[in-house]
């Protein structure tokens, strides 16, 4: 473990950098001090740098090197973004060994959580730890369903002069409406070197590599031999919930948490206790 006292910069201010893979160059942030087992997080569909929670960033990096990936063809990242999980799986296996690292953790959020669960089955001596968040299996309840549900929460956002993830993280109480506004003030608290926005191309082919993962036939996730932490809201409308419980009985060991009245962002809904909950999960 790395020293808790190590005065570290907020994820707000962590510097935009490259490092070219393959001919590719991807964008990247860091935070937290050096030294120990980094954690890698994998964002959502459509997300860039800019939309990784600082409050949960921040709060990890007090003891823990972290570094944000921008995905091949989306924000700084070069490239065009691939229609498969298993492509950006493996993207993100060359860009985490080019940067010298022989064990990381893992969380992913969202499309994140699928390319995390692929990394670990594909190069299982590279990931220490995981969490998985807001997330499914392959092959899971609902997850070719994703676009559908999703166009029509975009299209209202854009009526009601809302960010859709208002409506597609949050559930529409009124814990969840203040979540979601919090959370996305949040989101703008970076004011200089902001990451590009994702391209209606970029997120066409995401989309697709999503509904790929649910049509695909299902993974051997008892192949998964390493600490898992699943979280997610009870009321998730994106991947449904029930992909988390299936998760978590299909990876030996894994630990579910589902936060009442949240939906898919329920980690950011409840950072405050996420934080220390994943915290002592890599800690132990």
């Amino acid at each position: 473990m790395t020293n808790p006292s190590h005065q570290t910069a907020r994820y707000i201010d962590a510097a935009n950098q490259f490092i070219e893979v393959g001919g590719t160059r991807f964008a990247y942030r860091e935070v937290g001090p050096r030294g120990g087992v980094p954690i890698v997080l994998f964002n959502h569909w459509a997300a860039v740098l800019d939309n990784f929670d600082p409050a949960i960033v921040d709060g990890l990096a007090g003891q823990h090197h972290i570094i944000a990936l921008d995905y091949r063809g989306v924000g700084g990242s070069g490239g065009s973004a691939p229609v498969t999980i298993d492509a950006m799986a493996r993207d993100c296996i060359a860009v985490i060994r080019a940067m010298g690292f022989a064990s990381v953790d893992l969380l992913g959020f969202s499309l994140g959580g699928m390319v995390a669960q692929d990394v670990a089955l594909k190069a299982p001596g590279l990931v220490r730890k995981m969490i998985l968040a807001g997330t499914g299996p392959a092959g899971g309840t609902g997850i070719a369903k994703v676009g559908a549900v999703s166009w029509p929460l975009m299209a209202k956002g854009v009526l009601t002069l809302r960010d859709p993830k208002t409506y597609l993280f949050f559930t529409s109480t009124a814990n969840g409406r203040k979540a979601a506004k919090d959370f996305l003030a949040r989101l703008q608290l970076r004011k200089s070197g902001r990451d590009k926005g994702p391209t209606p191309r970029a997120l066409l082919r995401q989309l697709a590599a999503i509904k790929a993962w649910g049509l695909q036939a299902p993974q051997d996730l008892g192949h998964i031999r390493i600490p898992v932490l699943v979280a997610n809201g009870d009321n998730d409308i994106m991947v449904p919930t029930p992909n988390s419980h299936d998760i978590a009985r299909r990876i030996p060991g894994a630990e579910p948490v589902i936060y009442p009245d949240a939906g898919h962002g329920g980690i950011f809904q409840n950072h405050a206790a996420f934080v220390p909950k994943a915290l002592a999960f890599l800690a132990a």
